[in-house]
């Protein structure tokens, strides 16, 4: 069996805790993973998650890949963030010629990160493209090696090129972060070690062996069952995790933190109390059910697809639906905790005020939307929905 495949990620990852913890405040201060937990984070082939077992990679299962995420969340969100982002954007050497996705991801430190498509533009020329453009949002950009630009494309003579459905051709750039201009925009509320920040190409030239179209089956070169679920849903996945992790580490900081404090003007402490014991019962629930149904949706696709080679529509709906509602229950669990944990959970430096800040954030993202319960309810209710974009 192949070495990698029996590498234990998830002990991994609970290993890596205290690391995590003592590097928590300088992640922060700093805006991107350290030196120390990079360079671990590599070592260990986190970064590798997702990738193909021909280039080293793991090919995980969906749904260990989304516990990972969640197990590094309990430490820190912008640790797991990363993560994530970038084993998601790493799926894309499925797509690629197998000389490009080595020259790629082949070194240790191949790390690719991108933002999304905001209507940016590329030209065909012979050879490849030429492309021009700011993408922003790229986390872990700061210590990426390549960075990529999904872009609208355009024929030399500018008319836009169209696909067999007639709508425009979008394809994804690949090229060294060296190529582009980076520049610091991340000053937010949460999940600030990210190093979400912009960068800028002017005329830069890609050859059309660095390009793909995401997530096409036609394109697909690599044909593990993990290739048959798009970036996109494990995007998913793997933010729905994040999420999941934050508010275990606000549920476990309470339980001990119930367990000593003691309200001014009463006689109990917290965990005595009647309604604390209610809301934190209810909070437990929806962390609890939300996972389960998020890990079940997952291994029902992968088992699907075990057996009839892809996935149905109804899966890729129901991981829309499981992760959207995974990540929105984590938010109201850590919010319900919150308010019972009083006024020391408003410090810099509490259990909770960091989580607080970083679930936030999390959930303004694409991936946690309110809105994709409206696409997933019109499927149901056997309407087309009127977006599918994360889908």
């Amino acid at each position: 069996m192949d070495a990698v495949a029996t590498i234990d990620y998830l002990a991994r990852a609970k290993a890596l805790a205290p690391m995590l913890e003592a590097a928590a405040d300088d992640i922060e201060r700093l805006g991107e993973l350290p030196a120390a937990v990079r360079d671990t984070l590599i070592a260990q082939g986190f970064f590798r998650m997702l990738q193909p077992r021909s280039l080293g990679g793991a090919e995980l299962r969906p749904s260990v890949f989304s516990r990972v995420t969640e197990q590094i969340a309990r430490v820190d969100g912008s640790t797991a963030w990363v993560l994530c982002q970038g084993s998601g954007c790493s799926m894309s050497a499925a797509y690629l010629a197998p000389e490009q996705a080595w020259e790629i991801f082949g070194p240790a430190t191949g790390i690719l990160a991108w933002g999304p498509a905001m209507g940016q533009s590329a030209r065909a020329v012979p050879g490849g493209y030429v492309v021009s453009g700011t993408w922003r949002f790229a986390s872990g950009s700061h210590h990426a090696t390549w960075l990529g630009a999904h872009a609208l494309i355009f024929e030399a003579d500018g008319s836009p090129r169209l696909n067999a459905k007639g709508g425009q051709v979008t394809r994804t750039l690949l090229f060294p972060k060296s190529e582009t201009q980076l520049e610091n925009i991340w000053n937010v509320l949460g999940l600030r070690g990210t190093g979400s920040d912009q960068y800028t190409v002017k005329e830069l030239f890609v050859p059309d062996a660095h390009s793909m179209s995401r997530d096409d089956p036609a394109e697909r070169v690599e044909q593990g069952l993990l290739y048959r679920f798009t970036s996109g849903q494990l995007y998913a996945s793997g933010f729905a995790g994040v999420a999941l992790g934050l508010a275990r580490g606000v549920l476990d900081a309470f339980a001990e933190h119930a367990r000593l404090k003691k309200p001014r003007g009463t006689i109990r402490v917290l965990r005595e109390n009647h309604v604390i014991q209610s809301q934190f019962a209810q909070a437990e629930a929806k962390w609890r059910s939300s996972r389960a149904l998020l890990h079940q949706t997952l291994d029902a696709a992968w088992e699907h697809i075990e057996q009839h080679g892809e996935m149905t529509r109804d899966h890729r709906m129901e991981i829309r639906l499981a992760s959207t509602w995974a990540i929105q229950q984590s938010k109201q669990a850590i919010l319900d905790t919150d308010e019972a944990v009083g006024s020391g959970g408003v410090f810099v430096g509490t259990p909770f005020e960091r989580r607080l800040r970083d679930i936030l954030t999390l959930v303004q993202q694409g991936q946690g939307r309110p809105m994709h319960f409206e696409t997933c309810g019109q499927y149901m209710l056997g309407l087309e929905p009127e977006s599918t974009t994360y889908v």
